[in-house]
């Protein structure tokens, strides 16, 4: 037999064998007719699965690339029947499949199971388990043709026989010039539009546009057309009588030109969007939608649920596919070309639908209205508010807050001073300011009906919070240290108890990386469990590995020691520990490696344990991926030197993120999700504010550059409108020092945002009080409070703790009258607008105001006693308004004059008022005949 019989051939480079080629040749040399009795051999590709053959196989002379194919989610082993030797021989045999899935493209994982059930009794093959972390689904096969997760009909589908599902609404007659090309990229093809007139009316609309002339979405200047598909949309009736009509498109009669050359009735001008009435406490992210119309005008726009116009996800259109993903439909192309989507009041928004590539969703023409902004924090699982989440969201926070110890600094405003202040706290009390946090948040995951996203993100604000105590609290000189649990230094807890030891000053470094390594322990236990618990029993190698990942030692070791592996309890007992140890296990394994010990005898978890002892992170973990923490974890507990500081071993791991060695320490939210919906995000984009902490802590005195990005909203919640925690944490740290900007009034002022959003107006001020002062901006306070004080007037105005909380917050009372003054005056109440006004000092608006608006009233009325003081109060002023003269003026002379007349002479009143009208002509215009006293001129 020829040479190159006696060994398969593989020539692609991410394919492999196990063993690999080199290595039957090996074999072969030292075992003659070892290539037709391989055990377990096993052809795979990278990032795609592998193919494990059960028993003893004949692999002389097999192009396995020929042979077997990997593709997405799928695997085919002779894919030419006529050339596919019968069962049992060649590599058409019983086998274990392991196929890597891409979990960002299929449902849930409980959902996922049951598919992945189904789908391998449907081909014949019998499933054995799916890892929910590394995507890896198995199965068994008794031979071959094709699995996976594509069936063979829909391995070729192209993107452009979707046409071909869409149901026929109406036949259409090919062009007379016997030009019939199926354009199923275009978009009138999903409109049921000509293009040739799709033509017509863009040279109408748009003549000097020549420079799209062969744009391919649907308006080319050739001759090309529509075949036999049209789609009709429902349009509400015009005249708001008789049967609804069906319209060609909502393109239909969206330009004058267009009307009056096809015949059709058309608008004069785009129909605007119209106010509309939302009852925010009901309104939620909802998926209901509207179609405005002008005809409705002077009505509030109902809610409704319309189908509109409608594609399926994987239609392809040009605005979805791979280069355009995560489009949003333009409501323009619907609505007309006015129609623009925008925010509303009290943080709402109106747009045209989800992102093109959403699962689940597709292309439509419906408008929708959704409450975006921070109340999503309140809601539950039903998307219903509950209050008590509210107080504990934001009103209980921001009483501790208020608790905490400030600083106050004075600054003026023109005549008026307001109080800024400024938290400060002691690195010494920090645990207890951080316990405090915890319980409120403890006491939000109490509440019944909480979304599982919601849970994951508390979860994690409780990890944020311990570990700002970790990093950043202190202890005093000659503090105490209670021993818990084993002996190890790092199974040492921070507490001030009986029983304690004192500690040395020089140890507080190793004490906080103890405290450090087992906060890391807890945050990973779960998924260590997780991840242990969807294993069988028998994989008791596999067990231990997870444990380790995980530093559960004592589990790991009690694990080994029931299954008689004494040698490797007893390693294991050991881990971690000395360096000496390690460099033991690491020169063992290198023996082994010179002297050709044949490693495939050894379990592959075996040598994963032996290589994790001997500090070989990369090596042990080469093809099991595991989140962040643990391979910080790891790198802290088996690689580094025990008495490594924290600062270096962050740094190290900051170090070898930026040659990509290591994971990407991704927000919590799409580390462990679940989500309703998936995020875009790339490696770099962002990290888990866990990270950013960590960074900030290993920084030292030097200025961390990375702020901004670390009070984020994506820096620990999926919400970008949600700050109501974060600006808690930028708070604190700042308090004890840990960093000092006055550049972060973008979180200040969203946090602002969503506390108004929530009616919550006293909180926000409270927050804008403690902004820093601005050399450069010295009125931004005094500008941001006040125009909150005028814009939610009446919601403070209305609640009596709220305005008790703004006094004792020192806003100035002038501020807060003036908000009433326009307010009143908004509402038409102008008595009581002209009180707030005289009390706020605005004696020219005050003065307009009486004389426009209440002095003939109560003048008429015979209330001579409440001009008198309103008169008498402007008067104080009078030198503030410019038309005092021929203003108010009049009144106090008309009572001077009639006082002095009553106390001169018993002349009638009459005769009084005579006088004063032929002095005041002008003012008081008096329709009668004027009777003339005796003697009088």
């Amino acid at each position: 037999m020829a040479v190159d019989a006696m060994f398969p051939v593989l020539r692609f480079s991410d394919y492999f064998t196990r063993p690999s080629v080199e290595e039957l040749v090996e074999r072969e040399a030292a075992d003659p007719g070892y290539c037709s009795r391989v055990p377990d051999f096993v052809v795979g590709r990278v990032r795609y699965g592998q193919v494990k053959f059960s028993g003893s196989t004949d692999v002389r002379g097999l192009d396995l690339n020929e042979i077997v194919k990997f593709g997405r989610h799928s695997v085919v082993v002779y894919r030419d029947e006529a050339g596919k030797p019968a069962v049992g021989h060649g590599l058409n045999k019983a086998a274990e499949v392991t196929l890597k899935l891409d979990l960002s493209t299929l449902p849930k994982p409980g959902l996922l199971v049951e598919l992945l059930r189904c789908r391998a009794k449907k081909q014949g093959a019998r499933f054995l388990s799916f890892n929910p972390v590394n995507g890896n689904w198995k199965f068994e096969v008794d031979h071959f043709s094709r699995f996976g997760l594509v069936d063979e009909e829909d391995d070729d589908v192209a993107m452009d026989e979707p046409a071909v599902r869409q149901p026929i609404a109406e036949a259409r007659d090919p062009p007379s010039n016997g030009h019939e090309l199926e354009l199923s990229h275009s978009l009138p093809a999903h409109l049921g539009l000509d293009p040739a007139k799709m033509q017509e009316m863009r040279m109408a609309l748009f003549p000097n546009d020549e420079e799209d002339e062969d744009m391919e979405d649907g308006f080319p200047s050739d001759h090309r057309h529509l075949s036999r598909e049209r789609m009709n949309v429902d349009s509400p009736n015009t005249s708001g009588k008789g049967p609804r009509m069906r319209s060609p498109s909502p393109l239909h009669g969206s330009s004058q030109k267009f009307g009056r050359r096809y015949g059709v009735l058309a608008r004069k001008e785009p129909h605007a969007l119209l106010e509309y009435n939302v009852n925010s406490t009901e309104l939620g992210a909802s998926s209901h939608g509207i179609l405005m119309s002008g005809k409705n005008k002077g009505f509030p726009v109902r809610m409704t649920k319309v189908e509109g116009f409608k594609l399926p996800a994987e239609q392809a259109t040009p605005v979805a596919g791979k280069v355009y993903s995560n489009c949003v439909v333009d409501a323009a192309l619907f609505m007309g070309r006015s129609f623009r989507v925008g925010w509303g009041p009290n943080g709402i928004l109106l747009h045209s639908g989800s992102p093109v590539n959403t699962p689940g969703t597709g292309l439509s023409s419906v408008i929708h209205i959704e409450k975006v902004a921070g109340d999503k924090v309140v809601r539950d699982e039903q998307n219903k508010v509950k209050e008590e989440l509210a107080e504990l969201c934001f009103s209980d926070p921001m009483d501790l807050h208020k608790r905490l110890d400030r600083e106050i600094l004075e600054t003026e405003s023109d005549s008026f001073k307001l109080k800024l202040q400024k938290v400060v706290a002691s690195r010494l009390v920090l645990p207890d300011i951080c316990r405090s946090y915890i319980d409120i948040i403890e006491r939000q995951l109490e509440i019944s009906d909480l979304s599982m996203p919601s849970r994951v993100l508390l979860m994690h604000q409780v990890t944020v919070w311990e570990l700002i105590r970790v990093l950043f609290s202190e202890r005093e000189a000659g503090g105490q240290l209670e021993f818990c649990g084993d002996e190890d230094q790092e199974g040492m807890m921070l507490d001030k108890k009986e029983g304690s030891v004192n500690i040395d000053p020089e140890a507080l470094p190793l004490v906080r990386r103890a405290d450090f390594s087992n906060w890391l322990q807890d945050s990973v236990c779960h998924r260590v469990q997780g991840e242990v618990g969807s294993l069988s029993d028998a994989r008791y190698l596999e067990h231990i590995v997870l444990h380790l990942t995980g530093r559960q030692l004592d589990t790991a070791t009690e694990i080994a020691a029931s299954k008689g592996d004494v040698r490797l309890a007893i390693l294991l007992s050991q881990a971690g520990g000395s360096m000496l140890n390690r460099s033991d296990v690491a020169q063992q394994l290198d023996l082994w490696k010179i002297n050709g010990l044949d490693f495939d005898y050894i379990e592959e978890d075996r040598l994963k344990i032996y290589e994790l002892l001997a500090g070989n992170i990369q090596g042990a973990l080469l093809d099991s991926p595991i989140d962040w923490k643990r391979y910080l974890g790891l790198i802290m507990w088996y690689q580094l030197s025990p008495d490594t500081s924290l600062d270096i071993i962050i740094r190290c791991y900051h170090q070898l993120l930026g040659e990509g060695k290591v994971p990407n320490p991704v927000p919590v939210y799409i580390d462990e999700g679940p989500l309703e919906e998936a995020l875009q995000w790339s490696p770099g984009d962002r990290f888990d504010i866990s990270f950013y902490l960590m960074l900030l802590h290993a920084n030292q005195d030097e200025k961390f550059g990375l702020l901004k990005t670390m009070f984020s909203a994506f820096s620990s919640s999926y919400d970008p409108m949600d700050y109501h925690m974060i600006w808690h944490q930028r708070s604190i740290l700042e308090a004890i020092g840990a960093f000092s900007t006055n550049d972060l009034h973008v979180l200040d002022l969203s946090f602002v945002h969503q506390l108004l959003c929530l009616g919550k107006c006293h909180w926000a001020i409270y927050v804008i009080l403690h902004m820093p002062h601005l050399d450069d901006a010295p009125y931004i306070h005094e500008k941001l409070i006040r125009e909150i004080l005028s814009q939610y007037c009446e919601i403070w105005s209305k609640d009596g703790a709220q305005r008790q909380y703004l006094a004792e917050l020192g806003i100035p009372a002038e501020w807060i009258h003036e908000a009433l003054a326009l307010y009143q005056e908004y509402y038409g109440d102008r008595q009581g607008a002209l009180g707030n006004y005289i009390q706020c000092g605005n004696w020219k608006k005050a003065h307009t105001i009486f004389m426009t608006s209440v002095a003939h009233s109560l003048f008429l009325s015979s209330k001579h006693q409440e001009i008198f003081d309103i008169t008498s109060a402007l008067e104080n002023h009078k030198s503030e308004i410019a038309d005092w003269d021929v203003g108010a003026a009049i009144y106090i002379d008309y009572f001077n004059i009639k006082n002095s007349m009553q106390e001169e002479s018993t002349m009638d009143n009459d005769s009084v008022s005579i006088f004063t009208v032929q002095k005041y002509p002008e003012y008081f215009r008096v329709e009668t005949t004027l009777l003339y006293l005796p003697g009088s001129t």
